[in-house]
Parts: C-alpha cells; sequence; structure tokens
C-alpha cells in the first residue's frame, strides 16, 4: 500500500502480448482502465501477498509489437517494441510490483485466487468512547493518589507554597524553576485538561503568589 496521496505518475509495464490483451479486456467488461484494477488490488491484498505473488513477466524475446514513430527523425517509420500497459498510479511505486497486482488482478478474475473478507477488529466508537473514558478516569484516580492534599484554609505560609509545587521545605527554588514547575502543574491540574481539579488549580495559583511576594 503505501501509495495513497502521491502525485500521478505514467508506468509503462512491459509484459507478454498475451498478458496485455487479456488485461486490457478485463478492464473494458469492467468499465474501468487497466490502473483501476491494479489499485483495486494494491488497496485489498495486503502488501506482503503482492509482494509473493509471481510475476507474470517481461516478454519473451520474440514477442514485440510494431508502433509508428510519431515524432523525431525516425518520424512515420515503424518500431518494434516489447508489448506494455500504460497505466497512471500514484508515483513511486515498483513497475514489478504493479505487473504482479495485475497478476493478481487477472487471477482473481478468472477464479484461480479468492479475496476472504474478515471482519475488521478495530473497535467501534462505542468501544473507543468506554476506552478513553475508562483512561481518563484511571488517570483522575492516579493524579489525585499522587498529588498534594488540598488545604481547605489555601496557602498561609511559605513551607505550604513550597509543598503545593512539590519542592521540599528547605529547598529555596530560583524565580525560573518555580514558574517551571507551576507550569508543568498547571497543565495536569487545570480545569480544561480533562483530569484537573478546581481547588487544586485555586492552591497552585495561590502558592505561585506567595513565593513572588518573597
Amino acid at each position: 500500500m503505501g501509495a495513497r496521496g502521491k502525485t500521478k505518475a505514467s508506468y509503462a509495464i512491459s509484459c507478454s502480448t498475451a498478458f496485455r490483451d487479456k488485461l486490457t479486456l478485463l478492464a473494458e467488461r469492467q468499465g474501468v482502465n487497466v490502473g483501476d484494477l491494479a489499485r483495486s488490488v494494491m488497496l485489498t491484498v495486503p502488501s506482503e501477498t503482492i509482494d509473493a505473488a509471481p510475476d507474470p513477466g517481461e516478454p519473451e524475446r520474440g514477442d514485440r509489437e510494431t508502433i509508428t514513430l510519431k515524432s523525431g527523425a525516425n518520424a512515420g517509420k515503424p518500431w518494434r517494441r516489447k508489448p506494455r500497459l500504460q497505466v497512471r498510479l500514484p508515483g513511486g511505486l515498483d513497475p514489478v510490483r504493479i505487473r504482479k497486482a495485475l497478476g493478481l488482478a487477472w487471477a482473481l478474475n478468472e477464479g484461480s485466487l479468492r479475496l476472504l473478507l474478515e471482519e475488521s477488529r478495530r473497535p467501534t466508537r462505542d468501544q473507543e468512547v468506554t476506552r478513553l473514558r475508562d483512561d481518563v478516569s484511571r488517570h483522575r484516580a492516579m493524579i489525585e493518589t499522587l498529588s498534594f492534599e488540598k488545604m481547605p484554609h489555601g496557602v498561609r505560609t511559605r513551607g505550604e507554597a513550597l509543598y503545593i509545587l512539590g519542592f521540599p521545605p528547605w529547598e529555596t527554588p530560583t524565580p525560573e524553576t518555580a514558574r517551571a514547575r507551576y507550569r508543568m502543574l498547571a497543565t495536569i491540574h487545570h480545569p480544561d485538561s480533562g483530569v484537573g481539579d478546581t481547588e487544586r488549580m485555586s492552591l497552585l495559583n495561590q502558592a505561585m503568589s506567595f513565593l513572588k511576594r518573597g
């Protein structure tokens, strides 16, 4: 896979005349172009399956088509070249891989290969919402366990201010260190964080103001 979102490029996929003709006919019957056949396989078949698929291969030495040159010094003259399929697909693809994908498209068409569609194991939207809610509850419980105790009376001493900001009572943090600690804790305890708490955020603000006053 990995081909979506890239700029389209033109590929000349050399192959036998028989392979070219049957893929061209298959695309016509499906009302698509040959590139669409390759794209469908690359979007639905696992990459490792495509890589392991047999390569339909290059045309044999005597298998050539004759075209008339349209430009240059030899314009109008016939030229024998390898048969090819011209396809437009996202840039950066390996032509051999495209040819393998087209070989798989033909195998699927003739019934020698079948796709088994399995039920997606991705969680439903409700399951994902439940998981996210459980994560928030778990994180909130962890923060509640590890956070400072709430002080109903507010911050009244320097020791309490240091405690709120997570410093030991004997430490004298620089203004820069205190602000860095405040910002870190504010991202956790701010009510908008999803796991925050209005009371703890208020205590953080009080503690910072207390230290600023010296």
